[in-house]
């Protein structure tokens, strides 16, 4: 199923009781990851990695959904430079995480570090823009993520970023694949 386009404020977007399970979005995307060149335990341990992490207080299909959105699951996605200049590593591509450009059959410590370090950015995100855990504030929190700032009457307003951003994350958080 295609992506279906949002944006404007984050009441244009899909409400939570819309989103798919964690179990179901992980699994709409298992081929995905794969095709990355990722091994079956790979795959796994990112799973394991998402409910670890969870407990930072960022639920399980919203980590992953940015996981999938950043590197397709890759984990040996290569490293990207923000705006900024800084580097942005690892399976949530964010600044301060390490990063194992090329490699696969990784470590259950090695997963678990690059997207602790992206639930810690993204936590930070979400105090930002109200510290809870609505559609709203998460919305909020995915323009922050990508782009630094929001305009909360516009989500689709990267600022220079990828200004589809937060409207593809919806899409993945309804188990929507690209």
């Amino acid at each position: 199923m295609g992506f279906t386009h949002y944006s404007g404020p984050a009441s244009n977007f899909p409400g939570k009781n819309q989103w798919k399970s964690f179990e179901e979005i992980f699994n709409a995307n298992k081929a995905a990851m794969a095709a990355t060149g990722d091994t079956g335990e790979d795959i796994g341990r990112i799973w394991n990695a998402v409910n670890e992490c969870a407990k930072i207080g960022v639920e399980e299909r919203v980590i992953f959904a940015i996981i999938m959105q950043e590197s397709t699951g890759n984990v040996g996605v290569q490293t990207t430079y923000n705006n900024d200049g800084h580097s942005t590593a690892g399976l949530m591509q964010c600044d301060g995480s390490p990063g194992f450009p090329g490699k696969h059959g990784l470590s259950q410590d090695q997963i678990t570090s690059m997207v602790r370090a992206g639930t810690n950015h993204f936590k930070q995100n979400l105090k930002d823009q109200g510290n809870n855990d609505s559609a709203e504030c998460i919305y909020k929190a995915l323009r922050e993520y990508n782009s630094g700032s929001v305009n909360p009457n516009d989500l689709s307003d990267g600022r220079g970023a990828t200004a589809s951003y937060v409207s593809d994350v919806a899409n993945r958080l309804l188990g929507r694949t690209n």
